[in-house]
């Protein structure tokens, strides 16, 4: 049977809704459900994008991790705005959130960083990403020089790197349909905290 969206199917808090839609992707076995395609761009306009992990979601945005040097970080510090992408195509769905970027506060950092795997850690110190390397072995070094340096104790999150959170001023639920006549509805912020939600054209 069809999947389809209906303004009256969708609940008025698009952030119950996207919950609706990411648990629904977890029971049916989607592949990574939280992989989510991250865009952001330069002040002069020029765009780039990769694939990250969705690692939170609440009332106040999306949290995503990173290197705060990296190419994404130097972007979203110079010009703080993005937009994520996420496609499930067992049920052929994607959502489109797009807003401000700000960066979550140190404990909140910590508290993640400390349930990363070991090798994770290690790979978060020893890689300048991003940054030009001279070969794989380079890399290697560093990882193994931190490891060293971190034999037994807990590995601590080096400065440079955290999460952010993107603050939804839209969020665009897409469901396929057949013959192209897709359903596209679209919540908007509104200057008084609301939720807008209309329908677009495919």
């Amino acid at each position: 049977m069809e999947r389809t969206l209906t303004e009256h199917s969708m609940h008025p808090d698009p952030f119950r809704q996207f919950a609706d839609w990411f648990d629904e992707a977890v029971n049916i076995s989607q592949p990574v459900p939280e992989a989510m395609v991250l865009a952001t761009a330069t002040p002069e306009g020029i765009p780039s994008a990769r694939v990250v992990l969705l690692k939170g979601v609440d009332t106040r945005g999306f949290v995503f991790f990173t290197n705060y040097e990296s190419r994404k970080g130097r972007e979203l510090e110079a010009n703080p705005r993005a937009e994520i992408a996420i496609w499930w195509h067992l049920l052929e769905r994607q959502v489109r959130i797009s807003g401000s970027v700000e960066k979550t506060g140190a404990a909140e950092s910590d508290a993640y960083f400390m349930t990363r795997p070991r090798e994770s850690r290690i790979g978060a110190h020893a890689s300048q990403q991003s940054r030009v390397l001279e070969s794989r072995e380079e890399l290697d070094r560093a990882a193994a020089a931190i490891g060293r340096k971190y034999p037994d104790a807990d590995i601590p999150r080096p400065d440079y790197w955290g999460g952010y959170r993107l603050i939804p001023s839209a969020i665009e639920f897409w469901q396929g349909r057949t013959g192209r006549l897709h359903d596209r509805l679209r919540y908007t912020r509104m200057n008084n905290g609301a939720w807008k939600l209309e329908r677009l054209a495919p």
